[in-house]
């Protein structure tokens, strides 16, 4: 599986196209269910096996692991807060591959702040939509989408509701094309969408998506994008590490007896250690919280899930830079290298911008007031 996701790596990101040869991949073997219950025909595995994968698909393509650990927070969310009557519906056909979940949130005018919405739904026999979004990864390619809009016209921007469409209801257009530095393959265009559903779409309680958000988007969301970003890093330097002994027995190799090519590489090492360490607590903590349906808004737990992501974001990218520094021009910095650095740090770049840490790093000095025990994992 790894191994196709890496054969077409390279042309992705070159071409700037979605990944759709791994995508069916995917499909083909059952990795779109990889959460959904047994009993609905999925996997029924759980966060530790998400973040295992993650990392495991992402050291062959960042692109495609991101694209794919963002549907099954979405599948997540569908578990957890959907009606009887969609989950039903909806989760077997995820199961069997044929539906790959998108995630819209975004707008043009609050950006990618989560909990907020300025477009609001109509509600009468059935749910109108008419939403725009300037970033929806995967949004042309999207087989459904969970779709974030205020709850009606008159509703505060905070009362925000999350509903599931269909692709098959809908009219969907691009407004927007994806050209980024890096994570080129997870297309994320522009979009608008219109559309009708069934009040059973609604996904969690009306005017209420924080309690959906902090119990099961959030959460997921860190834990799967940090696997993700962990496991790129990780694959660039297994390949450095291997490239760089291999070479040292011919003539004018590295010297890795040289103290400062040991310290580069141990300072690497350090920060890849410190994020699977946290990873793997973190997860953990998750676990159990939610083995007795605990909580997972409360001040500690949501300081623990914003630092994952702000370390993870962080110190993989550090890494991946060191990284090129110690690779050097032609192997490091070069785009016809057979170690993919240069595309491994344009993609980790993306990482601190991708929920903007700046909004954690505020988020997390205020609940710091509230966790005045300085609960640390």
């Amino acid at each position: 599986m790894v191994a196709v996701l890496r054969s077409h790596a390279a042309d992705v990101d070159e071409q700037g196209r979605f990944p759709t040869e791994s995508f069916a991949m995917l499909r083909r073997h059952g990795y779109l269910g990889l959460l959904v219950p047994t009993e609905y025909g999925g996997m029924g595995a759980g966060l530790e096996e998400l973040v295992e994968l993650a990392q495991k698909f992402a050291g062959g393509c960042l692109s495609t692991a991101m694209s794919w650990a963002m549907h099954c927070q979405q599948t997540d969310l569908i578990i957890r807060h959907a009606t009887p009557e969609l989950r039903a519906r909806l989760l077997p056909r995820i199961a069997a591959g044929e539906v790959y979940l998108a995630s819209v949130t975004t707008e043009s005018s609050k950006g990618g702040h989560l909990l907020y919405a300025n477009d609001s739904l109509l509600v009468a026999n059935d749910i109108s939509i008419d939403r725009q979004a300037p970033v929806v990864t995967g949004g042309m390619h999207a087989d459904g989408f969970l779709i974030t809009m205020r709850d009606r016209p008159d509703a505060a921007k905070h009362e925000v509701t999350l509903v599931y469409a269909d692709r098959d209801d809908l009219k969907i257009e691009q407004t927007a094309e994806w050209h980024m530095m890096g994570m080129r393959g997870t297309h994320s265009v522009g979009v608008q969408i219109t559309g009708h559903v069934t009040p059973d779409c609604v996904v969690g309680k009306r005017g209420k998506f924080r309690e959906a958000a902090t119990d099961s988007m959030v959460p997921v969301g860190h834990l799967a994008w940090s696997a993700c970003w962990l496991g790129a890093a990780r694959s660039a330097f297994a390949h450095l590490v291997r490239r760089t002994v291999s070479n040292s027995a011919k003539p004018g190799g590295p010297d890795v007896t040289s103290p400062l090519v040991q310290e580069r590489v141990a300072r690497i090492r350090l920060d890849l250690e410190l994020v699977s360490a946290y990873l793997g607590k973190v997860t953990a903590e998750v676990n159990e919280i939610r083995a007795r349906d605990g909580r997972l808004d409360l001040p500690a737990v949501q300081i623990h899930l914003n630092t994952l992501k702000l370390a993870a974001s962080e110190l993989t990218f550090r890494a991946a830079d060191r990284m090129m520094q110690l690779a050097g021009l032609a192997t490091g910095y070069g785009t016809a290298s057979s170690i993919p650095l240069e595309r491994t740090f344009r993609d980790l770049r993306s990482a601190a911008l991708n929920y903007s840490n700046d909004r954690l790093w505020t988020a997390n000095g205020m609940l710091s007031w509230a966790d005045r025990a300085i609960t640390l994992l």
